[in-house]
């Protein structure tokens, strides 16, 4: 019988290729190779990795549905907190039909001639998958169901649209937003997983691959294609949806600081499903990935707090929430590379570097980033992604990186230079495909349904405006 193969996580690859080829996918058809088939070890459903993607992937929704949009909420005044919230929970559930319709294919499928940025067509609406096809593990027989991985990658299409909504909240569309998610998710998001991600051959290192990917690149659980992506496309759209109405002159103080701080909250502990769940295997490096999350966390918040204290004579609630996501952004791209001494240097540094974009850089150039998605999401997964190149180091306590020359599953690491230069070319891309593309699509979407609601409904709030109720009733 033909099925498809889906490259997991892998046990005991040595170091870093547990961590580089999870998610990185191999689909092959048995019928087209026959002989490499023949020689693989017979693959059998492991029930305990499998039961830990269905839990990671619930994990991830808490990520999004409350725990985003209550972050996002409570960072917004009190007459646009529901508009938030529905934004971000609608934004989730597009995501998920958008992605069973084309957007597992997209992403994780050979797109031919242009694979190296996109896959194909070939499992539109999952064609093809169903009880019987498995993700594999080329290391020890092991398996999950295929479907578990396409539920655990919906998770991470659902929530990193998601993000973006923070950068522009309290003055865009509702119509708006729901276009541009689905534009963005099949010209950005589903690109950037297939070009980071995707691994296609029927054996070690002879297939296809996305072009992130082919650079050498290494991305744990998705500094490039969620943090970055997502936070250049918030920048963008701050600028071209423009700033709120008295900005810079009314009283904008976010409305419910306890608010954010649950939602924050709620983040940390579902990103332990999106950081450690990206292991696709519940084994050692699940649990590095688990307590890189814990430490590099808890590290950030200690250092935005002493950031601020220095700063501004106080250190804030807001500023250990911040503190909280900035550790969670920096250590994604890393959290299955670094050793947990390597992840707590990391949330160290992520802090300060990502409050200086928030407090100075932002007041000089005057864009209206509502929740600092680019200052946080962007900057964050910048210095993450960059530093994943040096912490990788086992000198340094990392764990190591797969020798692609020699498709030697064997730990190896080429040396910091030449990571690190791997690691800048794929912010780069990121950036370029993200930001430029990014514009456009707000553009696209400002012609068909335009991107501002009137200056009479963002006065009134877009709660009562848009939504016809408030969160709050005195």
């Amino acid at each position: 019988m033909s099925f498809t193969k889906v490259s997991s996580s892998f046990g005991r690859l040595g170091a870093a290729a547990a961590a580089l080829l999870a998610p990185a996918i191999a689909f092959a058809q048995d019928a087209a190779a026959p002989a490499a088939a023949a020689a693989a070890p017979a693959m059998t459903v492991d029930k305990g990795d499998t039961t830990w993607m269905l839990v990671s992937s619930a994990l991830v929704l808490l990520m999004t549905v409350p725990g985003l949009a209550l972050f996002y909420g409570g960072l917004v005044r009190a007459k646009n907190m529901l508009s938030v919230l529905m934004q971000v929970m609608m934004v989730a559930a597009v995501a998920m039909l958008v992605w069973v319709t084309y957007g597992y294919s997209l992403a994780f499928t050979d797109g031919g001639a242009l694979n190296s940025f996109v896959g194909g067509f070939s499992k539109m609406f999952l064609a093809g998958v169903d009880t019987t096809t498995v993700a594999e593990s080329f290391s020890k027989g092991v398996a999950i169901p295929e479907l578990a991985f396409v539920v655990f990658q919906m998770t991470f299409a659902a929530i990193t649209p998601g993000l973006i909504v923070g950068a522009f909240a309290e003055r865009i569309k509702f119509s708006a937003v729901i276009v541009f998610t689905i534009l963005w998710l099949t010209f950005i998001y589903f690109p950037m997983a297939h070009m980071v991600w995707f691994w296609g051959g029927p054996s070690a290192f002879d297939g296809p691959t996305g072009l992130i990917f082919s650079f050498g690149a290494i991305d744990f659980a998705g500094g490039t294609v969620v943090h970055i992506n997502a936070g250049i496309a918030g920048l963008v759209g701050a600028i071209m949806v423009g700033k709120r109405v008295g900005y810079g002159k009314d009283m904008m103080a976010p409305h419910s600081m306890t608010l954010t701080m649950v939602g924050a909250s709620l983040l940390w502990v579902g990103w332990f499903g999106f950081n450690a769940g990206s292991n696709l295997e519940s084994n050692a490096y699940a649990a590095l990935a688990m307590i890189n999350t814990f430490v590099a966390t808890a590290a950030a918040i200690v250092s935005w707090a002493i950031v601020e204290t220095f700063a501004r004579g106080k250190a804030s609630m807001l500023g250990a929430a911040s503190g909280a996501v900035a550790g969670l952004v920096v250590i994604t791209p890393a959290a299955g590379f670094a050793g947990p001494m390597g992840a707590i240097v990391m949330g160290l540094i992520a802090s300060p570097v990502c409050y200086f974009f928030v407090s100075t850089i932002k007041n000089k150039f005057g864009y209206d980033d509502t929740a600092d998605v680019f200052g946080v999401h962007c900057i964050g997964g910048i210095v993450g992604a960059i530093l994943t190149g040096v912490f990788v180091n086992p000198a340094l306590g990392g764990a190591g990186i797969v020798d692609y020359s020699t498709a030697d599953f064997a730990a190896g690491y080429a040396g910091t230079a030449t990571q690190v230069w791997a690691q800048l070319k794929g912010v780069i891309v990121t950036v370029l495909w993200s930001g430029i593309g990014s514009a456009i699509i707000f553009k696209i979407t400002d012609v068909i349904v335009g991107l501002r609601v009137p200056v009479e409904a963002e006065r009134e709030g877009l709660d009562l405006a848009s939504h016809g109720e408030a969160a709050y009733h005195s």
